[in-house]
């Protein structure tokens, strides 16, 4: 466990507020329906004011998730998203200022979102007692097993994207396969399930995303607003370092 993880984890005592996951927990060991999440310090103002934002997140989930023995790497993407929600909520208020274009003038506008509107969207597929998924390839008529990506997973992928030759084509849709997919037709071998997935047809390939993305559980971070021309216009909440400095 490394020093950050500990941080967090001993100030578990501190003041703090108890967040429902959307994921209910049923992806983690031990599993967890909430955490204790912790408010933003002054201290970590100095933090938000660094220059280096490559691990914001995931240093800021260490800091301010205050359960003993919890990995925030585990966490899925809506976990980490209702974490960060909360987060700049109750330290800026829930108004969140964007800039977006009018599609009948192609000028911008400026609009605020409110995000303790945010809300989940319903689930209708769950995994089993394992955290797994089961999906049938139409065209190779495989089964295979799948599990949802975890922050430490994502940035393994975006690890290994960015440090992929320049000029050449990162073999980012195989590696994220690679990461999802446990079981081929009972097959767990790991070579045996990457040589499958390199020659996976399309058509499976194209499906596969598509039902993993169903399987998710979402916040639903979409929102239609009218420009000024009367048009409408659809807006989509992201987490990029502004999300936590809109008085910076």
């Amino acid at each position: 466990m490394d020093q950050a993880s500990q941080y967090g984890q001993q100030n578990f005592n501190l003041p703090h507020d108890v967040i429902k996951l959307p994921s209910k927990g049923v992806f983690y060991t031990p599993k967890k329906e909430s955490l204790k999440v912790g408010y933003l310090t002054a201290n970590d103002e100095n933090l938000l004011m660094s220059q280096n934002n490559d691990n914001l997140i995931t240093t800021l989930l260490r800091n301010k998730v205050y359960e003993p023995g919890f990995d925030v790497n585990q966490m899925i993407n809506a976990d980490v998203q209702a974490v960060l929600i909360f987060l700049r909520n109750t330290s800026f208020g829930p108004e969140y200022n964007i800039s977006v274009k009018d599609p009948a003038t192609d000028k911008y506008f400026d609009t605020t979102l409110l995000m303790d509107e945010i809300d989940f969207k319903k689930q209708d597929i769950f995994p089993d007692e394992n955290g797994l998924f089961t999906f049938k390839l139409p065209k190779s008529n495989k089964t295979v097993k799948f599990k949802l990506l975890s922050l430490g997973e994502e940035k393994e992928i975006d690890s290994f994207v960015a440090s992929y030759p320049k000029g050449m084509v990162a073999p980012t849709v195989t590696k994220r396969l690679e990461k999802h997919i446990v079981e081929i037709d009972g097959e767990k071998d790991r070579g045996q399930i990457s040589a499958f997935i390199l020659q996976m047809p399309i058509m499976d390939s194209k499906e596969l995303k598509k039902y993993i993305e169903l399987c998710e559980p979402k916040l639903n971070l979409s929102k239609t607003i009218i420009a000024p021309s009367g048009e409408k216009v659809t807006v989509n909440m992201s987490f990029g370092v502004e999300f936590f400095r809109p008085f910076f």
